[in-house]
């Protein structure tokens, strides 16, 4: 059984910022490279990968763009799939009837998508935890845990 964190686009956005000296940007990018020497499998989910460079794009931060490009190189990517997409539709309308939504109704509602990603990887007998700093939304849903928190 592998050990697997899943990048939510906080963490995400953090360790790929273009002003790479700040200081939450070091502290995420030791914090990154901790997690595999830990024994830990770290993944970016192509919902988190989404909601970052849409971001970037619209801001023209080119830099980000390429640092976010840079680790999509390096660490596995995991790309939406209809598997994904309807167990995500299943959490939204779980979520909806239970009356705890994640999202306005009209929103994509990135956090079911994530949530559908992480479930289906655990399904598959791993252990699973989503890295986010909105650890708010996705517990109702799967083990999310504040980034900085992950040891």
């Amino acid at each position: 059984m592998s050990r697997i964190v899943l990048l939510d686009s906080g963490p995400l956005g953090i360790v790929t910022n273009p002003k790479a000296d700040s200081p939450l940007s070091q502290e995420g990018k030791v914090w990154l490279q901790s997690l595999p020497l830990k024994g830990y499998i770290v993944m970016l989910p192509e919902i988190a990968d989404y909601e970052v460079r849409r971001e970037l794009i619209r801001a023209g931060k080119t830099e980000g763009i390429r640092r976010l490009d840079q680790l999509k190189s390096q660490i596995p990517y995991r790309p939406l799939t209809s598997e994904v997409m309807l167990l995500a539709a299943q959490l939204w309308a779980d979520a909806r009837m239970r009356g705890r939504p994640t999202a306005e109704a009209s929103a994509l509602d990135g956090d079911v998508i994530l949530a559908a990603q992480a479930i289906l990887e655990a399904n598959e007998g791993h252990e699973v935890i989503i890295a986010t700093t909105n650890v708010g939304h996705l517990s109702q849903f799967v083990d999310a845990r504040e980034w900085r928190l992950i040891q």
